[in-house]
């Protein structure tokens, strides 16, 4: 009579089963996820109340609805400025931008600098804002700093965001936002202060096209770079050592 073995790998070599390794497929709390592997935008909005320890002050994150027209395609708002979340936090975006990021490509980490009034303690001044009087949105001075208010037309985004600012936690947030072109609880809008780093990868299988509204008009020296080799699409170094002369053959 067969015995059944406790242990289902036994039928493999020893090598393999020294490397072998199995995905751990329960899931971590909301916290820990969107720190982590990530969130979709509609779980981590659901989830807001339970994720104060884990969500970055001043960043916004908010549903759209698409309306499916059938027959002819789909119509979606990006945003009223006169209700709604930008209507709340009193931000009026300055300039308007359109961006496409073609499939498999990646953009950031970017950061904008944050102001910081004359004579004031940066820690104290974020402080204040952002724990002291987290609501007096009237004290944010938008129009001295670059905040970004994003929306998602095509493609699948996946954010991150990093927490910079002097004095407070450094917290990441990760979420996926699908664009308009695939309609559901996902599509959402998202704001983000200055000092928060923001990168942006398209997992989906078409263009990323989004549109972008900012505080202020665009300042060249505001684009800061970190961590941003993803960017550059270095060339092979085959192709370098030809372009600069060298052998480009293999020795």
């Amino acid at each position: 009579m067969s015995t059944m073995h406790t242990d289902p790998w036994a039928g493999l070599n020893p090598d393999a089963r020294a490397r072998l390794e199995t995905r751990d497929y329960s899931l971590a709390d909301l916290g820990q996820r969107l720190a982590t592997t990530g969130l979709n935008a509609s779980e981590a909005i659901a989830g807001r109340d339970s994720l104060a320890d884990a969500w970055i002050p001043g960043v916004e994150l908010f549903q759209r609805r698409v309306y499916q027209q059938k027959g002819r395609g789909y119509f979606g708002e990006l945003t009223r400025l006169n209700e709604g979340p930008l209507d709340r936090i009193g931000l009026v975006p300055r300039q308007w931008a359109s961006a496409m990021m073609h499939r498999d490509s990646a953009k950031g980490f970017h950061i904008h600098p944050p102001h910081i009034p004359e004579g004031t303690v940066p820690s104290e001044w974020f402080r204040k804002l952002y724990i002291e009087e987290p609501e007096n949105y009237a004290l944010r001075p938008y129009d001295r700093e670059q905040w970004d208010v994003m929306f998602f037309l095509t493609g699948i985004c996946e954010m991150l965001l990093v927490d910079e600012r002097q004095g407070m936690p450094r917290r990441v947030m990760r979420f996926t936002i699908p664009g308009d072109s695939r309609p559901g609880p996902d599509n959402a809008a998202v704001i983000i202060p200055s000092g928060v780093a923001h990168a942006l990868r398209n997992i989906g299988n078409e263009d990323l096209i989004l549109v972008y509204g900012t505080s202020t008009v665009f300042h060249p020296a505001w684009e800061g770079r970190i961590a941003s080799d993803v960017e550059k699409a270095p060339l092979p170094p085959d192709w370098d050592r030809y372009i600069a002369g060298g052998n480009s053959s293999p020795t």
